[in-house]
């Protein structure tokens, strides 16, 4: 039989599948940046407040949204307009109709295949505790390729 992921669409899927779609990279929780111009969005290697750095997952799941402003809950509706999203992340790559990677520990029965990859964030980023806001614009990084705004 198919694995889940295959045979159902993000909206069919149960809570627990997919919550099991993330594959804990943390690159969602990074600052981004975009260009008010060309609309050109860039990460940075801040993470949010919130983001376990060393289990890249969020201290306050359930809250995050009330306690960070900029927080964006990802659903079956919002996933496909989020241009931000990495092009690594599962829930944009089903949107997109491509499979998951061979690290996504769903496909590799190991959740440190994420970690081997280089796909995830542990070890790469810094709290926005310790820094100012104004500092921010100055961690752009290139080790997650920036997403392009869809044209007008």
């Amino acid at each position: 039989m198919q694995p889940f992921w295959e045979r159902k669409t993000l909206a069919e899927m149960t809570p627990e599948e997919w919550e099991s779609l993330c594959d804990g990279c943390g690159r969602c929780c990074l600052k981004k940046l975009e260009d008010a111009r060309t609309g050109r969005v860039v990460y940075t290697d801040v993470a949010c407040r919130l983001l376990d750095r060393e289990r890249c997952r969020c201290k306050s799941y359930e809250q995050r949204v009330q306690q960070v402003s900029d927080c964006v809950a990802l659903d079956p509706d919002n996933v496909k307009t989020l241009d931000w999203l990495p092009s690594t992340c599962a829930y944009r790559r089903i949107a997109d109709g491509k499979g998951l990677e061979w690290w996504h520990p769903l496909v590799s029965k190991d959740p440190a295949t994420v970690r081997r990859a280089g796909i995830s964030i542990r070890g790469r980023a810094l709290s926005e505790r310790h820094l100012a806001p104004h500092e921010i614009e100055e961690r752009v990084i290139r080790w997650v390729k920036p997403a392009r705004a869809k044209p007008r």
